[in-house]
């Protein structure tokens, strides 16, 4: 009988990670090349990518704004130039509005981060799933949601990535619809609260991490590895069957 493990290997593929420069991007780039994938790493900041091309041997680094969308069509291009074939895209880059009342809210921070965290996904999974319907042999995408993709975030107010992130699960499920029918799997990971850019600034005040260990049932933040398992679930043949789902990985956050 093969062994088990064997089907989380990603060996020969080749996998797209937006958002690499830092925090769970650049994470799930070390994550993916330990099993053998050739990892595109997509960002803006090109000497974060560079340094993290130092630190992976065979990455390739890519400077890619995900709201450009001929960014995003050359970013597919070359991974495919690069490599041969494209199996794996993995939406992380994300942003959140700064905490207010929704009706403080700048409308155009609002529509910011509606571009970024929804519609760049939307375009970047559309040009990876027709590359993988013509390669003929299937491929995963994984959208990086939030626990606040699931339920709200208030009393830390943040309309717009709350919208992003439950319409990012929306669209999960709708694009695992319509291309099942190719094998290309489109599932959702749901991160609770993990130390990344975006969680700093409350990990670093004493009330902020109060209140994340006092809402967490596991009574802590998450570490970047307890994300591995998931991701490799999704990403891997380990999960072929398993497609327009959406896994929390949150300590129970959204179990209460």
């Amino acid at each position: 009988m093969p062994n088990p493990l064997d089907h989380f290997t990603l060996d020969g593929r080749t996998v797209v990670v937006t958002g690499a420069s830092s925090g769970i991007g650049r994470h799930l780039c070390h994550t993916y090349a330990a099993v053998g994938a050739t990892v595109v790493a997509a960002a803006r900041r090109a000497e974060r990518l560079a340094d993290l091309a130092a630190e992976i041997p065979g990455l390739v680094p890519v400077p890619t704004d995900v709201t450009d969308d001929d960014q995003l069509g050359a970013l597919v291009d070359l991974a495919v130039a690069e490599t041969g074939r494209l199996d794996v895209v993995v939406n992380n880059a994300g942003a959140s509005d700064a905490p207010s009342r929704a009706e403080e809210q700048d409308p155009a921070s609002f529509r910011r981060v509606m571009e970024l965290n929804l519609n760049a996904c939307f375009v970047l999974s559309s040009l990876a799933a027709a590359r993988m319907i013509e390669q003929g042999d299937g491929g995963a995408i994984v959208n990086i949601a939030s626990v606040h993709g699931i339920v709200g975030s208030s009393p830390n107010n943040q309309a717009a990535y709350v919208a992003s992130k439950t319409g990012l699960v929306g669209l999960t499920r709708e694009l695992a619809l319509q291309w099942a029918r190719h094998d290309i799997r489109v599932n959702a990971v749901a991160p609770g609260y993990f130390r990344t850019e975006l969680t700093e600034v409350m990990l670093d005040d004493d009330g902020g991490e109060a209140w994340i260990r006092r809402n967490t049932p596991m009574r802590r933040p998450g570490e970047l590895a307890e994300l591995d398992g998931a991701m490799l679930l999704v990403s891997s043949d380990a999960g072929r069957y398993l497609t327009g789902q959406c896994l929390a990985v949150d300590g129970g956050w959204t179990a209460r």
